[in-house]
């Protein structure tokens, strides 16, 4: 299913509320005038909130497992807000809660 690239300014969130950020951007594409992310780039989290009883065990980092399939740059596919990742060390995916609409890949 299409939707809208993901870029660096893009407001991702693991799923307990800490704030990904991209350590990679991809500044062969531009999307309102901020590199994309790519497949392969690895985010880091901060200020997640999460623990199990008396163990923390707060997400660290996140890595898009899955992404466009149809649109790639240095031959690497692009990230989507539909695309899935992973948090570790807990599992659980980020979330993208907003990015800009008007460049759309699938």
């Amino acid at each position: 299913m299409p939707g809208p690239l993901l870029h660096v300014g893009a407001t991702v969130l693991c799923t307990h509320g800490g704030t990904a950020t991209p350590t990679v951007p991809n500044p062969r594409v531009l999307v309102s005038g901020q590199p994309t992310v790519t497949l392969s780039g690895p985010y880091v989290i901060a200020g997640c909130p999460f623990t199990t009883g008396t163990n923390p065990l707060p997400c660290v980092t996140g890595q898009w497992i899955v992404a466009a399939t149809r649109l790639f740059s240095n031959g690497q596919p692009l990230v989507l807000m539909d695309s899935q990742s992973v948090c570790t060390p807990n599992g659980t995916p980020m979330v993208p809660v907003q990015a800009q609409t008007r460049a759309i890949g699938s």
